[in-house]
């Protein structure tokens, strides 16, 4: 079974496109686990090195930097790059500076790791992404691009506890290696299940690198789009980084491994995210994503509570707006692309990594410097202008499938 079928327009209960729909899934946390799992293990990593919480937070949010960068390379020349074969070697590729994560001996050949890391899987990601695009009809892109994010917010909850477990029990290097394995594995997934398939629509000559770029900045829709994607991570990288932090001291006090479990937080978003196709083609995207932002800054009051379970349930929350608003766009800028959706997932990936190191970086100073309470106002800005760019989103007409 490949990720092609899921072009068939046979009812969702079809065995073959809910086992697609799994594979797309499955890629995805095989693609981006280690992205977030390392969130997990914060504090140790910072007791390991010796280093601030923002000095910590910013290494290992350091990937969303090679991520940004690889998703402007990807952007530039992804016309003349074939689908299998790149998802394919970035994710084997990708297993390299994880093992070698293991044995990083200081904060900043652990930071250039990270770096290297993100490019590859930032490659893997936008090159699926264009694939699904490029091989689904209209509608069934909607359930893909969810499918696939569905497996983005599973890699967090199953990656953070995997990596706390690893951590505690067998400590930092173990950690690593078991995640050369993880992304070894995706790529064996995918040589398994992708294979080279006609494009959806009539083929075109690949256009020129900068033309795509061009074309796609032109667009009012995508710029907005882009926009949102800076802010959506801004926000989640600002939460998911240092909350860590404040659960592991007075009052809360959480354990290492109890850290892990604490991630079970994801699991409404496991849910509510692959409903987000269906919600873009009852309300259009404008109200699917206010729905995720509004979501999103309920969790803010939560988040500051004295309370653990009020805390989690604020964590609970964020995750199931920012990931559902991320499904929403993803979708919405594969429909909003006139020419070369690969161009066009690349740019939106640039934006929305870059989001995430620049929340990473100034969330942290908020944090360090004046508190938690900062740091979620911080956040809180970021949701309320997401919010406000929504208003202007101009959703694309969908095509028949």
């Amino acid at each position: 079974m490949t990720m092609t079928a899921v072009t068939s327009t046979r009812a969702p209960a079809d065995f073959g496109a809910i086992i697609s729909m799994a594979v797309i899934g499955v890629t995805a946390f095989l693609t981006v686990v280690d992205l977030f799992a390392t969130q997990a293990i914060l504090p140790a990593l910072a007791m390991h090195y010796g280093v601030a919480p923002s000095a910590m937070g910013v290494a290992v949010n350091a990937t969303t930097l090679g991520m940004a960068l690889s998703g402007l390379g990807v952007a530039l020349f992804s016309a003349r790059i074939n689908r299998r074969v790149g998802i394919m070697a970035a994710l084997f590729l990708l297993a390299v500076p994880t093992f070698l994560l293991a044995f990083a001996q200081d904060l900043l050949t652990f930071t250039l790791l990270r770096v290297v890391q993100g490019m590859l899987m930032a490659a893997a990601f936008t090159l699926t992404l264009a694939h699904l695009g490029e091989r689904c009809s209209a509608r069934a892109a909607a359930g893909a691009f969810a499918a696939y994010i569905t497996g983005n917010v599973a890699s967090n909850l199953f990656g953070r506890l995997l990596a706390a477990g690893l951590v505690d029990h067998f400590g930092i290097a173990a950690n690593f290696i078991f995640f050369a394995a993880l992304n070894a594995a995706g790529g064996l997934l995918v040589f398994l299940t992708i294979r080279n398939a006609k494009t959806m629509g009539v083929p075109v000559m690949p256009p020129a690198p900068w033309a795509a770029f061009v074309t796609h900045l032109r667009n009012p829709a995508l710029r907005t789009a882009f926009a949102i994607g800076f802010l959506i991570l801004f926000a989640f990288i600002g939460v998911f980084t240092y909350v860590n932090f404040v659960l592991v001291r007075a009052p809360f006090s959480v354990a290492m491994m109890s850290l892990g479990l604490v991630y079970f937080v994801f699991l409404p978003a496991i849910v509510t995210t692959p409903l987000a196709g269906r919600v873009v083609t009852m309300f259009g995207a404008r109200a699917a994503m206010w729905g995720g932002f509004g979501i999103a800054l309920l969790s803010l009051p939560l988040l500051l509570a004295q309370s653990l379970p009020l805390v989690l349930a604020g964590m609970a929350l964020a995750a199931v707006g920012t990931f559902f608003a991320q499904a929403v766009a993803t979708g919405f800028v594969s429909r909003a692309a006139t020419a070369d959706r690969g161009a066009a997932s690349g740019l939106y990936l640039a934006s929305y990594f870059l989001g995430g190191l620049v929340g990473s970086a100034v969330v942290g100073q908020l944090f360090d410097r004046f508190g938690w309470s900062a740091a979620v106002a911080g956040v809180g800005v970021a949701l309320v202008l997401a919010s406000l760019l929504a208003a202007n989103l101009c959703a694309p007409k969908a095509s028949p499938p």
